[in-house]
């Protein structure tokens, strides 16, 4: 007890400390537009500001166009029914609705302002949301005592043209909803068959048996008890309402245990330690047993399950399998009902949303969220029915169910393309996909071999799996052990099919392999037993694979350091003829703008030469990925302010870069501030080549340029895919220790494209 006691001291004040520093409580308000000129301001405000008034006051729907309505929700609450925590008033009530708005935001980038009204008084909380709707596109009610919370729901349905959506209600409906779908599914029972015990007869307890009722549970077979026991016909009760009164049954079951005995159903939302061990045991075969009371259940998952090991056990608990979490749904919910411009949120889309949770759950689990949860066996069974909350897949499955619902029922003013919105959501979930796009289509058409060396790494066994459904290209993985991959794969539940696996000892090329080895470097110190030794390594073996046309192309790095790759890289592939010179592109994305840098990964000191080369590899690797230069070479001054050796090599860089690649815009030497700074070039150097903003940062060292690279990533939102090897013979690209699934993946899909342009200029020269 004193352990725990000293548990809940440390949280509690980690908790305040979160709340007060260092800004303090969770939200704030953020421009959107810049507001730092003159002309900025009139834009902003007045006179500009007029424009789109008068064009909304013609036509109101224009206002989702011109205003942050159609992504702006209201967190509504008046503090009545807080979570645990009762009737504490709308004021205490306010960290919980900003922490929803901070929900809101991070997984599916709505925007809310929370309200707290002051009021018990149903009446009034209907005429405030009533007198402020105008400014939202969709009510989010959020913490109401029943039965007010029905009527006030009810009431603002009928009157509003836009969602509303009580969470408690509908909420813990949904997701668990989605849970008893795959609970009921493993147990081998029909939902139109268990029975069901519902302890709690709030807004929580009588939203979950009705969402249970349209998802085909029987309602003579729910039996619902609340803190006096079972409602049933016949007992005294002063809080009878039509909201309860479906609910009361002809039955001699008194209280909870009565309940419990034979069901095959157990769904709490009511109070911690309510339901009892010796409760569970009387339960039917492979009983179902939601406890969802937070933050302490009706029953513990490990005393349920010591109960009966034959149970199916979810908690609202982050702590024990199966969470059922209502940020597995609002958030979701309304950015598909947002987004079709819902006039309402209604039955067919809440059921819509439970089956694709549910649908989400049996398909196999990202290797990222199998790191954030620490647990590698994550997959549909007992201990998996739901998604975990930060799996990003399901912004794309609930809110495109969502929304699809909302067209076909007939309450979508803006009818989309399901197809086109899925890849919109998951744009959204993946910043680098819309940036990837082309490269993605070009490598589908003439998928290359890719070999990866740290074949049986976590990382690069989901990346292969990935990179074959997608069809980006044919991975290749060296491993030790063969059989022992594909039973690691099987274990992790990724699919194989498609992927080959190299055993370079057991390799028939292996002994032509050293041979050749030893024939490119035998004048450089190599001895032919030398070469059999560093054919042992795998990033020699794998780049030797490429050289020897067995791949096309190589991915590797998640393991070691940049020069474990590059070393073999240069000594086996080596630089093009033509440029004899390798250099480290990232490519990055700072506020939905993509940038190139260069160079951020291998040459320290580069030459004025070696500067325009690296310029021009960089400017031809962009037009390979469909993507037009515009060039920066950045220093610590701006044409000539400082006339010292570091600026007259950018001075000398930019002239051999306009000689060896005329047409292309690029100027410098300039500070990187002012070259992103398009209004201050054109007032104070209107000469310069930087007509449009510069996408690609030529740096004038590796300092520079790592430097940069990292602080932005650290500093901000940044985010990057790299580094790109630019220059060599062949495509090989290296991957950051500890990187993404998602940027192997996207590299891989560039070697392909790579690769395929080195086979385009191999015939071209046949």
């Amino acid at each position: 007890m004193e352990q725990e006691d000293k548990k809940k001291e440390g949280l509690r004040k980690a908790a305040l400390h979160y709340h007060e520093h260092t800004r303090r409580g969770k939200i704030e308000v953020v421009p959107t537009k810049p507001c730092v000129t003159q002309d900025d301001l009139s834009l902003a405000y007045t006179p500009g500001v007029a424009e789109p008034c008068l064009e909304i006051a013609k036509d109101p729907s224009l206002a989702r166009k011109y205003t942050s309505k159609g992504n702006l929700v209201a967190v509504v609450s008046n503090g009545t029914a807080v979570l645990g925590l009762g009737n504490i008033g709308a004021l205490a009530g306010k960290p919980v609705m900003e922490g929803k708005g901070v929900l809101f935001k991070r997984f599916a980038d709505i925007d809310v302002f929370d309200i707290e009204v002051g009021s018990e008084d149903p009446e009034e909380v209907i005429r405030t949301v009533r007198n402020i709707a105008p400014t939202f596109g969709g009510i989010n009610l959020e913490d109401i005592k029943a039965p007010e919370c029905f009527y006030i729901e009810e009431t603002l349905k009928k009157e509003l043209d836009i969602p509303v959506f009580h969470d408690d209600q509908h909420g813990t409906a949904i997701i668990s909803g989605a849970a008893l779908i795959n609970a009921v599914e493993l147990a081998g029972k029909q939902l139109s068959e268990v029975k069901l015990v519902v302890s709690g007869a709030g807004a929580a307890g009588i939203a979950c048996a009705n969402f249970y009722i349209s998802l085909g549970v029987q309602l003579e077979n729910i039996l619902m008890t609340d803190s006096k026991g079972v409602l049933w016909n016949g007992r005294g009760d002063e809080n009878r309402n039509h909201y309860k009164e479906k609910f009361f049954r002809n039955t001699d079951a008194r209280d909870l245990a009565d309940a419990m005995r034979g069901a095959d159903v157990f769904c709490g939302v009511s109070m911690k330690n309510v339901l009892t061990p010796a409760m569970v045991r009387t339960m039917a075969e492979t009983p179902i047993i939601f406890a969802m009371a937070n933050p302490d259940p009706e029953i513990t998952y490990p005393s349920a399950k010591d109960a009966r090991p034959d149970a199916i056990v979810a908690t609202g608990r982050s702590d024990y399998p199966n969470q059922v979490n209502n940020v597995l749904g609002f958030p979701f919910i309304f950015r598909g009902a947002l987004d079709v411009q819902a006039t309402g949120i209604n039955e067919e889309m809440k059921l819509a949303a439970a089956y694709a949770l549910a649908g989400l759950a049996k398909e196999e689990v990202p290797d990222n969220v199998k790191r954030a949860y620490s647990d590698s066996s994550l997959s549909f069974g007992p201990e998996y029915i739901i998604p975990k909350p930060f799996d990003h897949r399901v912004l794309v499955w609930a809110s495109a169910a969502v929304a699809e619902a909302a067209i076909r029922t007939g309450v979508a003013r803006n009818p989309i393309d399901i197809e086109t919105y899925k890849e919109s959501l998951r744009d959204k979930v993946d910043w680098s996909r819309e940036f990837m796009r082309n490269i993605y289509t070009t490598a589908q058409r003439n998928p290359k071999r890719i070999v990866f060396p740290e074949g049986d790494d976590p990382k690069i066994i989901w990346a292969a799996s990935e990179i074959i459904q997608e069809g980006y290209a044919k991975p290749i993985l060296l491993t030790k052990n063969k059989e022992k991959l594909i039973a690691y794969f099987d274990e992790l539940h990724h699919d194989f099919e498609g992927i080959e696996f190299i055993e370079p000892e057991k390799w028939p090329y292996r002994d032509d392999y050293i041979k050749e080895y030893y024939r490119l470097r035998q004048r450089k110190g190599k001895s032919l037993p030398g070469a059999e030794i560093s054919m042992r390594n795998n990033f020699y073996f794998a780049t030797m694979m490429v050289h020897m046309g067995h791949a096309d192309g190589m991915v590797a790095g998640e393991t070691v350091s940049y020069p474990e790759v590059l070393r073999p890289a240069l000594k086996i592939i080596g630089p093009k003829p033509d440029h004899n010179l390798v250099a480290g592109m990232y490519m990055l994305q700072h506020e939905r703008r993509n940038y190139f840098f260069a160079d951020a990964a291998v040459n320290i000191n580069p030459t004025a030469d070696e500067l325009a080369l690296i310029t021009v590899m960089a400017a031809e690797e962009m037009e390979r990925l469909h993507m037009e230069p515009r060039v920066a070479m950045l220093s610590f001054s701006s044409f000539g302010t400082v006339r010292a050796p570091e600026t007259e090599k950018i001075n000398r860089a930019v002239e051999l870069v306009r000689q060896m690649k005329p047409g292309m815009p690029v100027d410098g030497p300039i500070q990187p501030d002012l070259a992103l700074d398009q209004e201050a070039i054109s007032k104070i150097y209107p000469f310069a080549d930087l007509r449009r903003r510069p996408n690609l940062l030529i740096f004038p060292n590796l300092d520079a340029g790592n430097i940069s690279l990292r602080l932005l990533r650290s500093l901000s939102q940044a985010k990057s895919i790299g580094p790109l090897i630019i220059g060599l013979n062949k495509p090989i690209h290296l991957l950051p220790r500890g990187t993404e699934v998602n940027n192997i993946v996207n590299l891989a899909a560039i070697a392909c494209v790579d690769a395929q342009h080195v086979e385009e200029a191999s015939l071209a020269n046949a």
